[in-house]
């Protein structure tokens, strides 16, 4: 007879910010599919997966997040894990963003992190299993058009992670962040709607990618699972790129 063996994350408590669409709901939905308990952080987290905890936080809001942090561990027993994916988009070229733009886009995309994971870091401390995933993105290891705002957030959340994961790495905290390239979220599609030609913008980001698509949820969702997962204990300060091959291949059309 085959032993039974339990699901990858059983008995984990998982939070995930910008959990109630795109990336953040697909990630709880693979967390939930391999046992975890789940929480989700959102402004509007109404579209959180079925299970999951909700919880509509601003995560600029310091006061709010630690009360939702410490919130969500008291009602799932704890917390063992938490993905950073909450983001903002920025378009334009360095002049295209005032200063209050740069400091609300940095707030989401950057400090967040630094809120949420403090906000979690005395849970994270008691756990055998501890991880903090972050979501960084394509856009901070190239340089793409029309993304100065963007790029610079994410690329300060990619040095971050590295940072973090040094800190960390002695008290058996692992942090590592993934890397995807343009994903088929949301906010994509209201940038495609806004564009002159939406079919036309659509082709030329598939092509972007040398696998020529953009990238599914639910495939970063994936590589979420891999780097908080409690079968990858020596997997921390890692950058994994999400992204067809782009930033890697270079590819002859």
């Amino acid at each position: 007879m085959t032993a039974v063996t339990d699901p990858e994350f059983a008995g984990l408590k998982a939070l995930v910010t910008g959990g109630g669409a795109g990336i953040g709901a697909a990630t709880i939905r693979a967390l939930q599919a391999r046992g975890a308990a789940t929480a989700a952080l959102d402004l509007d987290p109404s579209g959180a997966p079925e299970g999951a905890l909700q919880f509509q936080v601003d995560v600029t809001d310091t006061a709010a997040v630690k009360a939702a942090v410490d919130q969500a561990a008291e009602q799932l027993g704890g917390l063992d894990i938490v993905i950073n994916n909450a983001g903002i988009g920025a378009q334009g070229q360095a002049d295209a963003n005032d200063d209050a733009e740069w400091a609300r886009v940095l707030d989401v995309n950057v400090t967040s992190v630094a809120r949420v994971t403090t906000a979690a870091l005395p849970h994270l401390r008691a756990s055998n299993s501890a991880a903090v995933v972050n979501t960084a993105s394509i856009a901070s290891m190239l340089g793409l058009p029309e993304r100065v705002l963007y790029s610079a957030s994410k690329g300060a959340v990619q040095a971050m992670t590295l940072a973090m994961a040094a800190d960390w790495v002695a008290e058996g905290i692992r942090v590592n962040a993934v890397v995807p390239g343009t994903a088929n979220t949301p906010w994509i599609g209201r940038l495609l709607e806004k564009a002159d030609d939406p079919a036309a913008e659509r082709a030329a980001l598939n092509a972007r990618q040398p696998h020529g698509r953009l990238v599914e949820p639910e495939e970063v969702a994936e590589a979420h699972c891999y780097l908080a997962s409690p079968r990858n204990r020596s997997t921390t300060g890692v950058l994994l790129p999400i992204d067809g091959g782009m930033t890697s291949l270079r590819t002859r059309s």
